[in-house]
């Protein structure tokens, strides 16, 4: 198998991007930018350590950003699974991109920037929820907003395919084969939907 190996090479292989695709690119959130980005409910966070990338979704039952202003997006960061590889990322390299998705729209905006990380108590206080609050917030700042070609969610009919789940292994059944038998996958699922619901914020 051949591997393409410089620039001109790649850019045999692909036409030259029309008007639309570059200009639609800008530094600060536009009003229809912003109405897209406030919307959402999810997105995948993207970042990148000494270890290598990570992306984590993200999601809120509501906005999952609030717009500080035209260049600032400030992203709770709610229970998860303790891992905190985004957050470990971010403090050693502030590169991010985020990629928001809206159940029926085929618009997916995309926005790459820096991030920080705080635990300031009147920022955290905005996210509030059921009185609980995150223990930090990322912020970033934003340098480049755009939205993608909606290609690839119409070829994959994200939204119109119905549920494709059937049949797929669960979290315990990965874990049971990961493990070899260690972590009981069945008691795992069955456990899953009280410790979320618990654990949601």
């Amino acid at each position: 198998m051949d591997f393409l190996t410089t620039l001109d090479e790649l850019h045999a292989h692909y036409g030259t991007p029309g008007e639309a695709a570059q200009v639609k690119v800008t530094p600060v959130l536009t009003a229809a930018y912003r109405a897209h980005i406030e919307r959402a409910r999810f997105c995948v966070l993207s970042t990148v350590g000494p270890e290598g990338t990570d992306g984590s979704p993200r999601g809120d039952e509501g906005p999952l950003v609030t717009v500080l202003d035209a260049r600032t997006l400030a992203l709770p960061d709610w229970k998860g699974n303790e891992r905190i590889d985004s957050l470990r990322n971010i403090l050693r390299d502030g590169r991010v991109s985020l990629m928001f998705l809206i159940p029926g729209s085929n618009t997916a905006m995309r926005v790459n920037g820096r991030a920080r990380i705080t635990a300031d108590p009147g920022l955290r206080r905005r996210f509030e929820r059921a009185g609980k609050l995150p223990r930090t917030v990322i912020v970033i700042a934003v340098e480049e907003v755009y939205s993608q070609c909606a290609r690839a969610l119409i070829r994959s009919a994200l939204w119109t395919g119905g549920d494709q789940s059937a049949g797929l292994p669960s979290v315990g059944d990965m874990l049971r084969e990961i493990t070899e038998g260690r972590i009981d996958g069945a008691a795992y699922d069955a456990a899953w939907p009280a410790r979320a619901a618990g654990t949601m914020w």
